[in-house]
């Protein structure tokens, strides 16, 4: 693959290449493209860079993604159309390159509010973990005040440091605001998995509340590790046993205090 310039992230001249693919084939309306794991092959590009493309892709209206059935051409694309599709609709960090961001920057708040935690941060917590149980037992859809952002506000504010509260804030307004997020989870039902990340949030105040810094940041760092594999399995289009493996990620053993 060539090096991606500064005026495009890898996803975006991913999906050049995608879409140039689709032009000189040619592919017709409703053809069916290569797997995933074959393009990925070809393009010489991580699994999750040729992902963000299709999301990319699929906003633009050029392809369709079928869980389970694969990607689909949705148009007829010329030279010209592919030209003039509105790539600047996405142009913003893909989903999994923002949850890695996520990785990196929360599993570091844990560890410091592990430290600076106060009994009043510690009851904020346990009331965002039960707002998040009754939204469990009643099925409700999770917002950007559910239980889920409140429990994990409630650490970075559990820091004592602004600085560190804003940049929280900041990274889940963007995963709220990121067309690419949003695109991927019109595919998800995150339902299925919202009783397993309420089980992690209890490991994760099991930690703070014992101020076991090293515990409380390997806990987090396990917790989106866990919601990136699910989102991994959730948005694969033509292999239910792909395991996230060509994902870059830090193995859990190297994340040191």
């Amino acid at each position: 693959m060539k090096s991606a310039t500064s005026a495009q992230r890898p996803y975006q001249e991913v999906g050049a290449m995608i879409r140039d693919l689709i032009i000189t084939t040619p592919y017709n309306p409703g053809e069916r493209l290569p797997p995933e794991r074959e393009i990925a092959e070809m393009l010489d590009v991580t699994r999750t860079v040729v992902r963000e493309a299709l999301i990319m892709l699929e906003i633009q209206g050029l392809v369709e993604v079928r869980r389970g059935a694969g990607i689909y051409v949705l148009d007829s694309l010329t030279r010209q159309s592919a030209e003039s599709a509105d790539t600047n609709v996405c142009n913003d960090a893909g989903p999994f390159e923002l949850l890695q961001a996520r990785q990196l920057l929360e599993s570091n708040i844990a560890e410091f509010a592990a430290l600076q935690a106060t009994r009043e941060d510690i009851v904020k917590m346990r009331q965002a973990l039960q707002l998040e149980e009754r939204e469990l037992a009643s099925s409700a859809p999770g917002s950007s005040e559910s239980g889920d952002m409140q429990f994990h506000l409630a650490i970075a504010e559990a820091t004592h440091n602004s600085m560190l509260v804003e940049l929280f804030r900041q990274s889940w307004q963007w995963r709220e605001n990121n067309p690419m997020w949003i695109q991927l989870h019109s595919h998800l039902d995150d339902s299925l998995y919202r009783k397993e990340w309420l089980g992690d949030h209890k490991q994760i105040l099991a930690a703070l509340i014992k101020k076991d810094a090293r515990a409380a940041k390997l806990a987090m760092w396990q917790h989106l590790e866990n919601v990136k594999q699910r989102l991994l399995e959730f948005s694969n289009v033509d292999d239910i046993y792909f395991d996230g493996y060509l994902f870059d990620s830090w193995p859990l053993d190297k994340v040191d205090v």
